[in-house]
């Protein structure tokens, strides 16, 4: 999992090396995420659901923790050119109502798929989701295999990946998931008191949202990002990523023929800019890969493959990479299932 001034930092990097055009399209494509889809009543509160596009096959997306379901704004146009596609807000992210419960992965499925059922956005479903949102994507085609036709994961959490990784690095992941932990309460904390413009924690945990997303969804990100609730969100939703492993855990058993590509980063997270790749850091990327190989192998139509230039969160850097494979998949859906 990446901070949210990590994140950023990636992003605006990209921005500078897109050509303009490209840039300025995706902005005005990120506007239309700015405001709430259909806000559908799954009992008592509304999950936000963004859909566009047309066909007998829908893409669900799932994001990263902590993440909206805008977070899929350069990709989810395209593919909605190509069949109907919707984004969704995890319970009390973007513009969803807030739960009781935490955001495991076995809560969120319930609600997504409460929420396809409500909107009338009937299987079959291809799903795609990235880092914790991948989990989710996971634990979803298990409890409902007949209405899932495929599955696209972007960098996914899988139930043993922290101790692998944690291993491979020598005890440093843990380590960093634990910072993580401490800058959501960092940020919580800020929050209610309120973010001052120009302040430390107006920096650390706000940001400047705008250079990425554009100026119209880019304020709405940055208002996300000045509550308090979300904040709480975010703390508790990556606290209870050990629960999500677990309850992928209970799950995991081959996907038979279903349609799978895993897409892995090309450039790690935890490298230093500029500096050699060190062997600590080889160690994590090659597990992570190896990791990822073996997730595309429990299907036999499973593929995985590495997207140059794109760290954790592929979506952001290469979005052409998602959308390829997410056709990919479309196509394989059979012609019986749609």
């Amino acid at each position: 999992m990446m901070k949210p001034s990590m994140r950023r930092t990636a992003c605006s990097a990209l921005a500078l090396t897109l050509p303009v055009f490209v840039h300025a399209a995706a902005q005005a494509d990120s506007a239309a995420f700015a405001k709430p889809g259909q806000l559908v009543d799954i009992g008592g509160r509304k999950i936000n659901l963004h859909c566009s596009g047309s066909g007998p096959v829908t893409v669900v997306f799932d994001a990263a923790s902590g993440e909206a379901g805008w977070n899929w704004h350069r990709v989810q146009p395209e593919v909605a050119k190509q069949a109907r596609a919707c984004t969704f807000d995890r319970a009390g992210i973007g513009f969803s109502d807030p739960a009781k419960r935490p955001n495991t992965s076995e809560n969120v499925v319930a609600d997504l798929h409460k929420a396809l059922g409500a909107a009338a956005i009937k299987p079959p479903y291809v799903l795609v989701g990235n880092s914790l949102g991948g989990a989710n994507v996971q634990v979803f085609a298990y409890r409902y295999p007949a209405e899932v036709k495929g599955l696209v994961l972007v960098e996914p959490q899988t139930e043993h990946e922290t101790e692998r990784l944690d291993k491979a690095a020598g005890g440093r992941i843990k380590g960093m998931y634990a910072m993580v932990k401490q800058q959501d309460q960092y940020c919580l904390a800020a929050a209610k008191k309120g973010f001052k413009a120009g302040s430390e924690e107006f920096g650390n945990c706000v940001g400047k949202p705008q250079d990425y997303y554009g100026p119209v969804l880019g304020a709405q990100v940055q208002a996300m990002y000045m509550k308090p609730a979300y904040w709480g969100v975010r703390a508790t939703e990556f606290v209870a990523i050990d629960t999500s492993d677990a309850q992928l855990r209970a799950l995991r058993k081959p996907f038979g023929d279903l349609p799978l590509v895993v897409l892995t980063r090309g450039v790690s997270p935890y490298a230093v800019p500029g500096q050699p790749q060190s062997a600590v850091n080889k160690a994590v990327e090659d597990e992570n890969e190896k990791i990822h190989k073996e997730l595309a192998a429990l299907s036999t139509k499973g593929s995985q493959r590495v997207v140059p230039g794109a760290g954790h969160i592929i979506q952001d850097e290469q979005p052409a990479a998602v959308v390829q494979a997410v056709l990919e998949v479309l196509r394989q859906v059979p012609p019986a299932a749609r």
